[in-house]
């Protein structure tokens, strides 16, 4: 990426996949994302109907904004007084409409935080590249764009997925529901990306230290979601929906669903956990418990700040476990196959 040996930045981008704020962009989101991919028209359908679901409205801009705005008090209580921007890769406002408003703002060095936390193409490598043409299409010499590193192991996005499953555990009456066991959930992707990726070893080692830390007596697994493409393409699995009538069948009574893979409550989880997922715990005969996401939660909010002043040069890497992950120029990288569709990410 142009410039990344950058000692002070002047501005924070926050980055994200994007989503239709009003039901007459889905169509154009969705053909949007589906560029160059030839996923068939009934599948375009089939996710047009999901947010029809809804109103046709995602809610991940709305609370990208709502995280941008607790992050700048943090910012500024704790005297970092840089503004953040906010763009998105698939839909308003778009990075380069966002790039070209900092740039005729003055701002030359930006540090980029993403939305995705763990380790793959998608959550990691996609966001360099599509800043990078963002960054061409200027056509400008002198804006510098760092990717701040991965953050799943960070001590404050850790604290604040322990509050929500401690709080989600904490309501459940133990002695009277039977046997329950926790599923945490991601966002699943093809298999051969794992040759070049962190994505499922950083997933289960945040799964095994989360459980171990809140709830050691309790059995878990590593499940995953919203899995898109033709089904001769292997996918991480097992799925979440096919994992429950298995959990079923070994006399599970409460499921404690989590998604680990995901920072807010956007469509995929609202839409493959609390639809889908809740729907058919309940057809099984089992009861569920959904985890919120961390979202603005207060040690996150922190977390992001410690992350900004770890890249301003303030701070060495905090870990709540493991090592800090550092990208290289060859990780979460892919063929030139286009990835399959997504609905948020």
């Amino acid at each position: 990426m142009p410039g990344e040996k950058v000692t002070e930045f002047d501005s924070i981008l926050l980055t994200s996949f994007g989503g239709p704020e009003e039901s007459k962009d889905v169509k154009p989101f969705l053909e949007n994302i589906a560029s160059g991919r030839n996923i068939p028209p009934e599948r375009l359908a089939q996710v047009e109907e999901q947010y029809g679901l809804y109103g046709g409205v995602s809610p991940i801009n709305h609370q990208n904004r709502e995280l941008i705005a607790a992050l700048q008090v943090e910012l500024s209580s704790n005297g970092i007084h840089l503004p953040i921007y906010f763009g998105n890769r698939n839909w308003k406002p778009y990075l380069k409409d966002t790039l070209r408003d900092l740039y005729n703002d003055g701002k030359r060095n930006v540090l980029a935080l993403v939305t995705s936390a763990f380790g793959s193409y998608s959550g990691c490598r996609q966001y360099q590249e599509d800043l990078e043409k963002a960054v061409v299409s200027l056509k400008v010499k002198d804006l510098h764009i760092k990717k701040a590193r991965l953050y799943w192991n960070h001590p404050g996005f850790f604290e604040a997925m322990c509050d929500r499953l401690s709080s989600t555990l904490q309501s459940i009456d133990m002695k009277n529901v039977g046997r329950v066991r926790i599923i945490f959930t991601a966002h699943s992707i093809p298999a051969t990306w794992e040759k070049s990726s962190p994505y499922r070893s950083q997933l289960l080692d945040f799964s095994k230290t989360l459980s171990e830390t809140v709830a050691p007596d309790l059995d878990w697994d590593l499940v995953f979601q919203s899995r898109s493409g033709p089904a001769s393409v292997p996918w991480l699995e097992p799925d979440v929906i096919d994992h429950l009538g298995t959990l079923q069948s070994l006399g599970t009574d409460l499921v404690v669903i989590t998604p680990i893979g995901f920072i807010s409550d956007h469509m995929e989880v609202m839409y493959d956990l609390d639809n889908k997922a809740v729907s058919h715990a309940k057809n099984l005969g089992m009861a569920s418990r959904r985890t919120p996401t961390v979202g603005t939660h207060p040690a996150f909010i922190k977390g992001l700040r410690q992350l900004i002043e770890e890249h301003l040069g303030d701070q060495a890497p905090l870990v709540a476990f493991g090592e800090s992950w550092t990208c290289t120029p060859t990780c979460c990288s892919i063929s030139k196959q286009r990835p399959a569709l997504r609905l948020e990410r």
